[in-house]
């Protein structure tokens, strides 16, 4: 047996009363805490497989409108060098649960010119499905204005001087980044 929720002027409470209350409710808890609409995204790995999954998340996050940074750290430089399509390559040894045509032995996979053979495998894969590239991404991003911010620290460990990256990347320290992340109302390590 069903009750029906009663409104103060004891009227049945209809699906559209339920959607604006919901609505009104998730509005003032946003004003609230205006750190439900933010979202900082950590990208510390440097190969296709992985230069993906944080640019897919930042712009799905900026497309329903939250305000994304992404902070590029150690081998994440890679994602956001003027260069990413050389550097960003997929190791078939580095990643045994990367499908490949056939099964092949790790020895096979780690002869010569195989991280080759898998990188374009794996952009043809992305190309087929009609997912976006890393440069489409990276556009994307900065167009819905995600902050795309290399580790300073990194950069000068590694020897890169800021001309080496992408236009519209930004510099900055992890205390700086740790600084808007802990007011974020999203926080990834990817």
């Amino acid at each position: 047996m069903s009750a029906e929720i009663m409104t103060t002027d004891n009227t049945p409470l209809t699906e559209d009363d339920v959607r604006r209350i919901v609505k009104e409710e998730v509005g003032a808890a946003l004003k609230k805490d205006p750190g439900m609409k933010t979202g900082a995204i950590v990208a510390s790995k440097g190969t296709l497989d992985w230069a993906y999954p944080p640019l897919i998340l930042a712009n799905a996050a900026a497309a329903v409108g939250m305000d994304v940074s992404v902070f590029f750290t150690f081998y994440g430089l890679n994602v956001v060098h003027k260069d990413f399509e050389k550097k960003l390559k997929v190791d078939p040894v580095g990643n045994p649960a990367m499908p490949m045509p056939v099964p092949m032995p790790d020895l096979v996979t780690a002869m010569p010119g195989m991280v080759t053979l898998a990188s374009k495998m794996m952009k043809k894969r992305f190309s087929d499905h009609k997912v976006a590239g890393i440069g489409e991404l990276i556009d994307s991003a900065l167009e819905m204005d995600v902050r795309l911010i290399a580790c300073q620290m990194t950069v000068d460990v590694f020897g890169y001087d800021q001309a080496d990256f992408l236009d519209g990347v930004e510099f900055g320290g992890a205390a700086a980044f740790m600084a808007e992340a802990r007011k974020s109302n999203l926080t990834l390590f990817v």
